[in-house]
């Protein structure tokens, strides 16, 4: 579990994925691992999620995870059609104890202590910060930090091109989730290109961060 969340470290963009069809769940893959971001949370939004997971995963290049995961019964489709990651917007126990049964690591939505304190007497030490921009913020993640600090967080929610760099430039974001890079008029003209585009430069604004200053804390 730990190597697939040094991964997502590694890259420090997870791409949110809202999926139609499993074709164009494959098309929005090919052309973020072109861009350099071979990462995809394929949300649960959709019936369509299995079959992406499905179709990105036998491609064995891209890190395929779910999102929007609420249910053991989810937990259970997600990882039979592949998933190597699993995104909640909450905490449940029932589905933390799933993901762990399964040996697939679950990154759980936590704004509030008592969540956060939840997720950790789960052995989970990552978790979603969602709603990002409308829980509070950087301001609201720094308060959570505080007290727990080695915690890691993936913010989502209100995550682009604007405020990237600050919420990466906490040292304890180990990540940050969106979909800033997915214009949907892009994906529903199919253009490639325009995704490659948006994908190279999120990846080099990353890269370009890294270089002025260290990266989140590795995951363990």
């Amino acid at each position: 579990m730990v190597a697939v969340l040094d991964q997502i470290a590694r890259h420090r963009l997870v791409p949110v994925v809202v999926a139609d069809t499993a074709d164009e769940g494959l098309f929005i893959a090919a052309a973020l691992a072109e861009g350099g971001l071979p990462v995809a949370e394929i949300t649960f939004r959709t019936p369509a999620a299995p079959a992406a997971i499905e179709a990105i995963a036998e491609r064995g290049d891209v890190l395929v995870g779910a999102g929007t995961i609420v249910s053991p019964a989810q937990v259970d489709t997600a990882v039979a059609a592949g998933a190597r990651f699993l995104v909640s917007p909450g905490f449940h126990p029932a589905v933390a104890d799933r993901a762990a049964d399964l040996g697939v690591p679950l990154i759980p939505g936590a704004v509030s202590a008592s969540e956060i304190m939840g997720a950790l007497a789960a052995g989970i030490t990552t978790v979603k910060f969602f709603p990002a921009e409308t829980s509070g913020g950087l301001p609201a993640l720094r308060a959570l930090a505080g007290p727990f600090g080695d915690l890691r967080f993936v913010p989502t929610g209100g995550i682009d091109a604007t405020n990237l760099d600050a919420y990466l430039a906490h040292p304890q974001v180990t990540a940050v989730g969106g979909s800033w890079m997915l214009p949907r008029t892009a994906v529903r003209a199919r253009d490639a290109a325009a995704i490659v585009r948006a994908a190279s430069d999120a990846v080099a604004r990353v890269d370009a961060l890294s270089q002025a200053a260290p990266a989140g804390l590795p995951n363990g």
